[in-house]
């Protein structure tokens, strides 16, 4: 059941009654403080109850972000390694000074959970959207670390999710506001006049793995690790949740990731589509071209607007506006709340309002992530029609939309 206000009142309602049930049995009646709540910290009644999916690097850090925050109850931990497990579940127990918190291999045992507000994502991103809309199915607001999607279909059928079943999402990019604010600034303030394009610079795409088997450790689910994934041998290399791209790393490989051009492009292209304000948009021709002997893309929007991606001499992130003419300066927008983009999705749990990184602001990044990956894939330009979500009479290009999943992890 989605949950809202009425559910929230429900389980006020039922810790007042138990409250004056324990009163009545004889139980103590000296109640905690930080059971009641007080100026600064809510009764958990009135908290956000959240639980994490994936706990090992983003995810930890997402997991203190959210135990820092006054507003949330932070209940239950799900990671398929062992030791991730019981770290972030000590750390959730030390926080309240309690032994409540659960620790699950199977996130759907999670999903499970009525108590449960929302969960946080951090998994490799095969997992990303067999996780996400089974979050929304299950009543639950998410808040998933980028690259949010692994394919172009995953954006389309998450965005569908989220509208059908009325959940908050928020993506985990701080760096879309954080990192590149002042160009964003500089643009909405109208400092380069009307703009025409920006350039983003981040490679490479992912590749192949074809590292030898080795034996499964005794704290990993490998199964459970590699979940929609094709079936392969466990590597530690394969599953490292390092941040390199180019070897070594689940983010470097096809299976698991789009390599940088994901991993890093959610980050570059995320900033970039928000200093020229093309946000709320998805591009329609993705152009190839040389120059010097080098490829490069030139990223057309519905309203004339260019992002292009490793343009020779330009730089990452550098725009190119029209100087001396007059353009209407716009407000940047802001994160709600306090706590950054973290703090940003449990206000919005809250009141139901969009995050600065919703659903749809996610999506339309990560298709300009995918959609420039085939194109160098197929070394060609491509027509890519919004509405339809597919490539405009592409049936080559039309095969790259989607990948398959594993049994049972169809979506």
């Amino acid at each position: 059941m989605p949950s809202t206000d009425k559910t929230h009142f429900s389980r006020r309602r039922f810790l007042r009654n138990t409250g004056a049930a324990a009163t009545v049995l004889g139980f103590p009646t000296i109640i905690p403080s930080s059971a009641l709540g007080n100026a600064d910290v809510p009764a958990p009644s009135g908290r956000v109850v959240i639980g994490g999916i994936g706990i090992g690097n983003m995810g930890r850090g997402d997991q203190g972000a959210f135990l820092g925050n006054k507003d949330v109850q932070y209940v239950a931990v799900c990671d398929v390694r062992k030791r991730h497990r019981e770290e972030a579940k000590e750390k959730v127990n030390a926080r309240y000074k309690n032994n409540d918190c659960a620790a699950h291999v199977d996130f759907r045992e999670m999903l499970a959970r009525p108590d449960i507000d929302a969960v946080h994502i951090a998994t490799p991103d095969h997992w990303h959207a067999v996780q996400i809309i089974e979050a929304f199915r299950a009543g639950k607001d998410v808040f998933c670390q980028k690259p949010e999607t692994r394919t172009l279909r995953e954006g389309a059928l998450m965005v569908e999710a989220a509208k059908r079943y009325s959940r908050v999402f928020s993506g985990g990019s701080q760096r879309v506001l954080e990192d590149y604010r002042g160009i964003v600034e500089r643009c909405w303030r109208g400092d380069h006049g009307p703009i025409k394009s920006i350039n983003v610079e981040v490679w490479p795409p992912s590749q192949a793995c074809n590292l030898p088997p080795e034996p499964v450790p005794d704290d990993i689910d490998w199964e459970m690790w590699l979940g929609p994934a094709p079936w392969a041998p466990y590597n530690a290399k394969r599953c490292d949740g390092n941040f390199s791209t180019g070897g070594g790393s689940w983010r470097s490989y096809i299976d698991y990731s789009g390599g940088g051009m994901t991993d890093w492009g959610a980050h570059h292209f995320g900033g970039a589509t928000y200093a020229v304000d093309v946000r709320e948009l998805q591009p329609t021709d993705i152009i190839m071209q040389t120059e010097g002997g080098k490829k490069f893309l030139t990223i057309q929007y519905p309203n004339g607007i260019q992002i292009t991606h490793n343009k020779p001499g330009r730089g990452n992130m550098n725009v190119e506006g029209t100087p001396g003419e007059k353009k209407e300066p716009k407000q940047v927008p802001k994160y709600a709340g306090q706590g950054g983009i973290s703090g940003d999705f449990i206000e919005c749990v809250k009141t139901r309002a969009k995050p600065f990184r919703d659903i749809e602001s996610a999506v339309n990044t990560m298709v300009v992530c995918h959609v420039a990956t085939i194109a160098y894939a197929l070394g060609r330009s491509l027509k890519w029609d919004a509405a339809k979500q597919s490539f405009t009479g592409d049936e080559e290009a039309n095969r790259f939309l989607d990948t398959v999943r594993r049994a049972p992890w169809q979506i």
